[in-house]
């Protein structure tokens, strides 16, 4: 784990050094991944064991089992990350070949906190049947699928297929990786400022993947009033857009959410609330904040922008939270997906499911509960005790659904 082990649990971290152009460019010549052998080969025995003529045992053995196939090739331990460029960072549709380096990086992710191989690939079409298919006819290679930067509500449809189709884990990582790990934040937060968990009123600004998630997440949490916001105002059931439309997931959250029949804007659905989380590029007014009820909890989590800075977010909040390493309580999907694709692959899940989601949210939430405080609600990204434990958790949430 890239962390330091001397550092004492909790501690805060040194910001982030200014970057220069010469220093990132530098990093990613030739690419930031590359293959290494786990034999040796070294010796003509080493070639006849790890290539011809011993491979061909192991093929036979696997053509007449194909389960051995999980244990004698690494597609079991292999994830893939998907995407098809449409939605890059807050670079928005850059196209397959510029999502690259985004890619490499998220592999690099998986190696370094799950100790789990992966590639990525990106794709020339934006057909979600066509990527469906590619998929499909690559599934011997591997044993789970990141779905990466897919533009919404093109990636609900996508991650949606791909469950049906393939017999392995697939996780949209913009949608439940983000919203793992805000409900860990917004547990521990809770504690801070003296609140229960299910009690918060909660208002989610944006309506895309992300925000989407994060708001059926908080539901399932048992979290009752959660009111959404999208760039027409607050999603409710009377809306006129939404009631056309009674099959997207605007409508099926509007269905769910809101129970106080919230219409309006950011005025409106801000106005006594305990929590406001920002998952979209639109800017947070000052005069909102101060509608909010004492003590507030704000998590800004665009990037590179937070919908409101936190030295204007902390004049009416108790607890402030963004998606940026440079301020405290970085809410960074780091801390979830590592640990889930790693559990769900130690327990053989053919699914991720909304258990294991809250049973990894819980388990990041644990880890920050001895030494929480404002400045502290989840772990850091490095901290090594992470990943193995939301590993543990998804693991034992598969066993416990069996």
């Amino acid at each position: 784990m890239p962390a330091d082990p001397t550092a004492p649990e909790g501690a805060a971290e040194a910001p982030v050094a200014a970057l220069s152009d010469e220093e990132i460019f530098a990093s990613h010549q030739g690419g930031k991944l590359s293959i290494s052998s786990t034999v040796p080969l070294a010796s003509k025995r080493d070639l006849s064991i790890a290539y011809t003529p011993g491979v061909a045992q192991v093929s036979r053995a696997i053509a007449a089992n194909p389960e051995l196939a999980k244990t004698l090739t690494w597609a079991q331990r292999l994830v893939v990350v998907v995407s098809d460029g449409t939605a890059v960072l807050g670079l928005g549709n850059i196209g397959a070949s510029a999502s690259l380096p985004v890619m490499e990086g998220k592999s690099a992710l998986f190696k370094a906190f799950g100790d789990l191989d992966s590639i990525p690939l990106v794709l020339n079409t934006t057909d979600v049947d066509e990527i469906v298919e590619t998929l499909v006819r690559l599934r011997p290679s591997f044993g789970a699928v990141n779905l990466e930067d897919v533009s919404a509500p093109r990636c609900f449809e996508l991650e949606e297929k791909l469950i049906d189709a393939l017999d392995c884990p697939v996780m949209h990582d913009d949608q439940h990786g983000t919203a793992v790990v805000v409900l860990a934040a917004l547990t521990g937060a809770a504690k801070v400022t003296s609140r229960e968990l299910t009690g918060l009123r909660v208002v989610v600004s944006g309506a895309g993947a992300a925000g989407i998630a994060v708001a059926e997440i908080l539901l399932t949490a048992g979290i009752d009033d959660v009111v959404l916001l999208d760039s027409r105002g607050v999603i409710n059931r009377d809306r006129a857009d939404i009631a056309a439309d009674p099959a997207s997931k605007k409508a099926q959250l509007a269905a769910r959410s809101n129970p106080r029949g919230v219409a309006g804007g950011p005025g409106e659905a801000l106005l006594g609330a305990d929590v406001f989380i920002g998952v979209s590029s639109s800017r947070l007014d000052e005069e909102h904040l101060k509608l909010m009820n004492h003590s507030a909890i704000v998590f800004a989590l665009s990037n590179p922008d937070p919908e409101v800075l936190p030295e204007v977010a902390s004049k009416y909040a108790a607890v402030v939270a963004t998606g940026r390493s440079d301020f405290p309580n970085q809410i960074n999907n780091v801390l979830a997906f590592p640990g889930i694709f790693r559990g769900a692959l130690d327990a053989g899940a053919r699914r991720i499911t909304p258990a294991m989601k809250l049973a990894a949210a819980r388990a990041i939430a644990d880890l920050a509960e001895d030494d929480l405080s404002a400045d502290y609600i989840v772990p850091s990204p490095l901290d090594p005790r992470v990943a193995p434990a939301v590993s543990a958790a998804v693991a034992a949430a598969v066993v416990e659904a069996e």
